[in-house]
Parts: structure tokens; C-alpha cells; sequence
């Protein structure tokens, strides 16, 4: 079954690249003295690699997996920055060593968790899932930003499938239960019905072993995906939508179970759901500065 991406404007598209690619690396720049930009740059570090997806929609070429490496970098360094005992990290960001100053506290959020450990997932960075399903959700509600309370179970379904703990199913049945409009008192409805229930569902479905169900559940999403992101114009000229972050790193961790995916589309870059990537940079994982 194939689901077609929704139209994003393509003029100009490698001159925009190649601008917004240098003004995230200016940025990361900053993150050397200011760990309060993390929050900018992570969300450009995923728009960049979005709009890298939009002149090579199957994630074929380098400078794609480039771009999700580096997203998935700034993720991780935003959470080492915030758990950090010293005053700086050294991380690894593209393909240099970069000292980061510590103190990300505040822009470790559950919205950040979730991007991190997604693109933890996508890159199949095992470690990084690890180290990120250690970090305490309750240092979540420390940070900047007011959320529904499901947001925090679901973290916590995810940290405790990975790390294989028997509250997995509570968490997973009380972030969907969450997920209710009745339940929301901030998050629009319509982004947590069509986005991020969405991945909750496929993750059941993974749990139970139902490749059917999962592929079926998986259109649904896409479909569902596609129709939020065309709501109005504004969404539409959003890079954010152009690839399912969610679904993709739950499709990731399902090919690893064995699954086979069905479902083709765009929004689920070709090459990124099937790992082709892996091992291209051996040296991604980060060291660590001493004493973290």
C-alpha cells in the first residue's frame, strides 16, 4: 500500500538547503556557551533534516542520513547537557568533537524526549535509546513547558519497553487513556488524536505481535499524519510534516522485531525505515567527557 506524501513547495528548495544548513551549523556553535539554545536547535536540526527529505524523499543520499545523524546527535547532547555533573560535555555533533556547556535542564522536556528518542530509534543508536530511557522522568517536569499529563506516561511506556519493565503495559494503557479529549487540558485535540496517539497504537500492536494489524494500523497513521498536516496553509509550508518522526521510529523498532512493513510512503523515508544506513559512521556514538 502506498501513501503519497502531501505537496511541499520544491523552488528553490536545494538554495534554501544549503542556507538553513549553514545557519544550524552557526548555531551549534553557540550551543559551546549557551545550553538555553537547545530547544532552537534541536527543532531546526529535525527541520533541516526534513527539508533534506524533500529533494531526496527516500533518504538515499549521504547528506540525508548526515542530517538525521546530526538531529539525532543534538537530541542526545541536549540530554547528556541536562543530567551533566561537570560544567561541559564533550559530544560528538556531525563529524567533530564539540565541548557543550551543561545546564539543559530546562529545555529537557518531555516534547525533546520524545524527538530525541525517536531519532535514537531511526538511526538505530541502541546506546543512546538506553541512556535516554534512563533519564528520570521526573526531571521532565523540571523543564520549561506545560503538558498533558499522558505525555509523561507515554515517555515512561517507551523507557519501560526498551528497557523491558513490567509497568509497561500500566504506563502504555494510562498514556492512551490520557490521550481522551476530556483528559486535555493544554495540547490541542487534534494533534494528539491524529499524531500522537497514533505511534501509542502502533506500539500495541508491535507488543502483540500482529504484523497485520500493525501495517493496517500504520496507513491509518499516515493517512492521519497527512490529513493534519494539510489542515491550513501554514501546516502545509511546515518541514515538520514532511516525515512521520513517531511512526518512523516505531516502524524502526519493528523492523528490528522482525516485521515487515507493507506500507510505502515518503512520509517514512525508504531508506531510513530499513536501516540501510547503519554502520555508514562508525564513530557516531559520543564520548564522554570524564566524570558523566
Amino acid at each position: 500500500m502506498q501513501i503519497p506524501r502531501h505537496e511541499f513547495p520544491t523552488r528553490n528548495a536545494l538554495r534554501i538547503l544549503e542556507t538553513r544548513t549553514k545557519d544550524f551549523w552557526d548555531d551549534v556553535q553557540d550551543l559551546r556557551d549557551e545550553p538555553s539554545c537547545f530547544s532552537n536547535v534541536l527543532a531546526d536540526a529535525i527541520g533541516l533534516f526534513c527539508r533534506q527529505c524533500v529533494v531526496d524523499p527516500e533518504a538515499d543520499k549521504v547528506e540525508t542520513w548526515e542530517a538525521c545523524v546530526a538531529a539525532m546527535q543534538v537530541g542526545s547532547a541536549l540530554f547528556e547537557s541536562a543530567r551533566a555533573t561537570t560544567d561541559a560535555i564533550e559530544c560528538r555533533i556531525g563529524h567533530e568533537m564539540r565541548t557543550i556547556r551543561a545546564g539543559a535542564l530546562p529545555r529537557a522536556h518531555a516534547g525533546n524526549w520524545l524527538s530525541a528518542f525517536w531519532l535514537a530509534c531511526i538511526c538505530r543508536e541502541k546506546k543512546r535509546m538506553t541512556e535516554l530511557c534512563q533519564f528520570p522522568a521526573a526531571q521532565l517536569r523540571q523543564a520549561d513547558g506545560v503538558f498533558d499529563e499522558y505525555i509523561y506516561h507515554w515517555v515512561e511506556a517507551l523507557q519501560a519497553y526498551w528497557l523491558k519493565r513490567p509497568e509497561f503495559g500500566d504506563k502504555l494503557v494510562a498514556a492512551v487513556d490520557g490521550t481522551d479529549p476530556g483528559a486535555l487540558r493544554h495540547a490541542p485535540r487534534d494533534g494528539v488524536l491524529q499524531i500522537m496517539y497514533p505511534p501509542m497504537n502502533l506500539l500495541t500492536q508491535l507488543t502483540r505481535g500482529d504484523q497485520n494489524k500493525f501495517n493496517t494500523e500504520l496507513a491509518k497513521t499516515l493517512e492521519w499524519h497527512k490529513y493534519y498536516w494539510t489542515h491550513d496553509e501554514d501546516r502545509e509550508r511546515d518541514t515538520e510534516g514532511l516525515v512521520a518522526l513517531g511512526p518512523l521510529g516505531v516502524c524502526c523498532l519493528a523492523v528490528q522485531a522482525g516485521f515487515t512493513i507493507t506500507v510505502e510512503s515518503e512520509y517514512l523515508p525508504k531508506h531510513l525505515l530499513e536501516g540501510a544506513w547503519l554502520n555508514e559512521f562508525p564513530h557516531i556514538t559520543p564520548a564522554r567527557h570524564p566524570g558523566i
